[in-house]
């Protein structure tokens, strides 16, 4: 296809990089047993859980669960993308990306959107400075104590009054009007024209996680409404994935207890002005799985902080059946409810700091949180409340990924309607309303095959293997994915496996590979090559004794010509002699 890397250019990249030797460069490595050892740098630790292994050329961390390769560890550890990532390790080997015209043209018009993002950013802020409206805006942003060095760190801005400001200012041009549509600057209005999406507001220039401007939020400075306005949906904007602050936070180089995501812009850049760098924002959406799982990697507790009201508390929850399947023992997830009437920013200045550290302190856990609002919905009393309690809380907790969280929670729950665990799930599915669906995820990510387990740890088994095409109608979990590995190593016998990794990126199935890869066998090599051939035979058994049942049974039809008759004997002749 036109414009996509060539995957023998990746793979040649990945096997001149030595994963060791780049990792070490910025997370210092010790030797342990055949792998190298660390503190993860994705999430806070003190004893090492980080392994990096040199024949594998493959990452994991046994806290958090990251992982990967050399180019999966730049986009986690220097936050670039794919192709970033690829062009520093390529730059290193003295390599040049393989770029089509299809692929440049493709790209341009989006790459060209940065820029124009940039010079709108820079005209909000002279705006601020210099447009004599602007006072207002002056005016609130000291109201609301911010100083002018944390207005310029978050590049604060302000967009005139009027319909055609910045289309003017930046060129005028027939392809400036298509960029400035593009990326949600102005709108389309009868006749073709266009003005200004922001007019008489403060705006936040929202950044991505390399510092590159991809919208803006607006703040209404009259009556007019919307209160808060956002940048659309755009090419570079995408605002279930992106966080207002993270960028900033990261510029810190400050690895905390804790993540807070708050609602708005001002909390954010208050608690940043008062020394907590760590508050992140939503972009007008709730919070989202991506958002979460991007924050677990810098650190391993997120606090959810809302205002105490009515809202604040369905909105808490809503965050909560999100975060439950990201609910690992590994990490925390707490709910700070502020008092009514009150945000960070208005908490913070009313209360101090020591007041805000210690709300920070009281944060309630989400186990605490989970029981007391279904204790508040549910009571349960009678036989029927808690056959009720029980078939509300059982699904959700279900969730919880399994683990000592999981299990503690159901023992809590158990004992708080003071049954055995045995009776509570007995309970649930006598239940009628146990028909009902719930929003329980699958499990697709365990690997249910060994055979996938050994093939990783060493690829070469994969070249004992004579007959896949009797394998592919088996009816096995993940016999597909082994097939597909097996087809890849035996064509290219000399991938590592964090090459192998790479042409799973962005599937499904690289999580059940990455996890196969964390479980280290006790077994030696010619205990795994034994293993591995053994269960082959028993899979090549298991697909013979399939083909023959369905022969059979089409037998019994009549439906077999000669051959096919021919082709029964012959399998069940080969059963008996496995025997």
């Amino acid at each position: 296809m036109a414009g996509r890397i060539p995957r023998p250019f990746i793979d040649d990249v990945l096997s001149r990089t030595d994963i060791v030797e780049l990792i070490h460069s910025r997370v210092p490595l010790k030797r342990t047993g055949n792998n190298y050892s660390a503190c993860c740098p994705f999430h806070n630790e003190k004893t090492p859980s980080f392994s990096v292994s040199q024949p594998k050329q493959f990452y994991y961390c046994f806290g958090c669960s990251a992982s990967g390769n050399a180019i999966s560890f730049l986009m986690e550890f220097d936050h670039m993308d794919f192709v970033e990532a690829l062009e520093h390790l390529a730059k290193q080997q003295g390599l040049e990306i393989p770029r089509e015209m299809e692929q440049q043209r493709a790209q341009r018009p989006q790459q060209d959107l940065f820029p124009l993002m940039d010079e709108a950013c820079k005209f909000y802020q002279h705006q601020l400075k210099h447009h004599p409206d602007a006072i207002k805006a002056r005016d609130y942003l000291q109201r609301r104590g911010l100083t002018g060095e944390v207005a310029k760190a978050f590049r604060l801005g302000y967009a005139p009054p009027g319909w055609e400001n910045l289309a003017p200012a930046l060129g005028d041009s027939a392809q400036l009007q298509k960029q400035l549509l593009e990326c949600g600057l102005t709108i389309t209005k009868n006749q073709n024209r266009s003005y200004d999406r922001f007019r008489d507001r403060i705006v936040f220039p929202i950044r991505d996680h390399r510092g590159r401007v991809i919208g803006f939020g607006g703040r209404v400075l009259g009556d007019d409404t919307p209160k808060y306005l956002n940048s659309p949906e755009t090419p570079i904007f995408h605002k279930g994935s992106e966080l207002y602050g993270l960028y900033e936070w990261l510029q810190t180089k400050n690895r905390p207890e804790y993540a807070l995501i708050v609602e708005g812009y001002m909390d954010v850049i208050a608690l940043a002005q008062f020394g907590f760098p760590q508050a992140v924002a939503t972009l007008g959406t709730a919070t989202s799985k991506r958002h979460i799982e991007r924050l677990f990697r810098y650190t391993d507790q997120v606090i959810f902080c809302f205002d105490g009201d009515n809202a604040g508390q369905q909105a808490a929850w809503r965050a909560l059946e999100m975060a439950l399947p990201l609910a690992q023992d590994n990490h925390q997830i707490k709910f700070l409810l502020l008092p009514e009437k009150h945000d960070p920013d208005s908490y913070l200045r009313e209360q101090g700091e020591a007041a805000w550290q210690q709300a920070i302190i009281n944060a309630i856990p989400l186990s605490d949180f989970f029981f007391k609002r279904i204790s508040q919905e549910l009571p349960a009393g009678s036989l029927d409340e808690k056959a009720r309690y029980a078939h509300r809380a059982l699904p959700l907790l279900e969730q919880l990924p399994k683990g000592l969280l999981h299990k503690m929670m159901l023992e809590r729950l158990a004992d708080h309607l003071r049954l055995t665990l045995e009776q509570l799930r007995e309970m649930v599915k006598k239940s009628p309303e146990q028909t009902s669906a719930t929003n329980a995820p699958k499990e697709t990510g365990k690997t249910k095959m060994p055979l996938i387990n050994y093939l990783l740890a060493h690829p070469e088994l994969a070249q004992s293997v004579d007959d896949l095409g009797s394998l592919r109608a088996l009816q096995e979990p993940q016999i597909t994915l082994l097939l597909d590995l097996l087809e890849i190593l035996q064509r290219e016998p000399n991938l590592t496996t964090g090459t192998l990794l790479e042409r799973y990126r962005n599937k499904p199935e690289l999580e059940i590979l990455t996890q196969a890869l964390s479980r280290q066998s006790v077994l030696p090599p010619a205990g795994i090559a034994a293993e591995f051939n053994e269960t082959m035979e028993r899979y090549y058994n298991l697909a013979r004794k399939q083909e023959i049942e369905t022969l059979l049974g089409r037998a019994s039809s009549g439906e077999l010509d000669d051959s096919q008759r021919k082709h029964l004997q012959d399998l069940i002749n080969q059963q008996k002699i496995s025997r």
